[in-house]
């Protein structure tokens, strides 16, 4: 039996290999999850792990970027015993009432007894299939290292120097999305910054580190104003479209495990 067919939307990658398909224990999917991105190491704004309790044990998987209703609807269609996904739920800060979408997101879950996994820093980090290292990978940067003390600011450099404005050309390309460069789009850039999502706040960090071009998901009005006085040019690539690479990457690390897992990139412009 085929993982699914999802008629109308993406699925970018059915990454099981196997023609024997193994079931798993919730407990032994969570441990080695948390084991793998070693979750304990970090202080996060969510919880990470397993979120909500689904049933057990665990064959099909459909992993992807956020814990939104169309990726449970999805997860649904397709029978999946488990979601995995960068953004989950329960953040810092959050209104605790469960209603309006809270409600008719986690009542679709529990009604189909859904289990649903999320790893937020743990999967921006990872030096295998973290998102840092995922985008690399997509945008063909040599990474040298994370910063000295900040495990989420990765630090490389582009094969040739090149412009800025090449650069941003690069990542449109690469990413199927218009990024917004802000700065001198002449500067030759060698070293590279950056940090996925919404890791605007580790600029200052990356001018420190001497990098000539520093990118990230998001943009702020502040940050404008950081770019053009330093000389240090910022590229906002899109949240999800810098997110997409590390749970795409988990979901092939499931599959060679045996596992029935598939990545579904659903639409997001931001």
């Amino acid at each position: 039996m085929l993982f699914c067919a999802l008629a109308g939307v993406r699925l970018l990658q059915i990454v099981n290999r196997f023609q024997e398909r193994i079931q798993m224990k919730r407990i032994d999917l969570q441990s080695c999850l948390d084991e793998l991105l070693v979750c304990a190491s970090f202080k996060d704004y969510c919880p990470n792990g397993l979120q909500v309790e689904g049933r057990d044990p665990i064959q099909r998987i459909l992993c992807g970027v956020t814990a939104s209703l169309a990726l449970i609807e999805e997860a649904i269609k397709c029978e999946a015993d488990a979601i995995v996904v960068h953004h989950g739920w329960f953040w810092r800060g959050d209104d605790p009432c469960v209603t309006g979408t809270r409600k008719a997101r986690l009542a679709k879950l529990l009604a189909h007894d859904i289990n649903l996994f999320a790893y937020h820093l743990p999967l921006d980090a990872h030096p295998v299939y973290g998102n840092n290292v995922q985008l690399a990978k997509v945008l063909g940067w040599q990474p040298t290292g994370p910063a000295r003390q900040e495990p989420l600011l990765m630090l490389g450099r582009v094969e040739h120097p090149i412009g800025a404005g090449e650069v941003a050309r690069s990542v449109a390309a690469r990413l199927a999305r218009e990024p917004l460069l802000v700065g001198d789009a002449s500067r030759k850039v060698s070293t590279v910054a950056w940090c996925t999502g919404g890791g605007q706040g580790f600029f200052e960090q990356a001018i420190d580190a001497g990098a000539d071009l520093f990118l990230s998901g998001e943009v702020s009005e502040k940050t404008v104003h950081l770019a053009r006085e330093s000389g240090v040019p910022f590229i906002a690539a899109g949240h999800h479209a810098t997110e997409r690479y590390g749970i795409q990457a988990l979901a092939g690390f499931l599959a060679e495990k045996g596992l029935e897992a598939a990545f579904l990139d659903l639409d997001n412009p931001v």
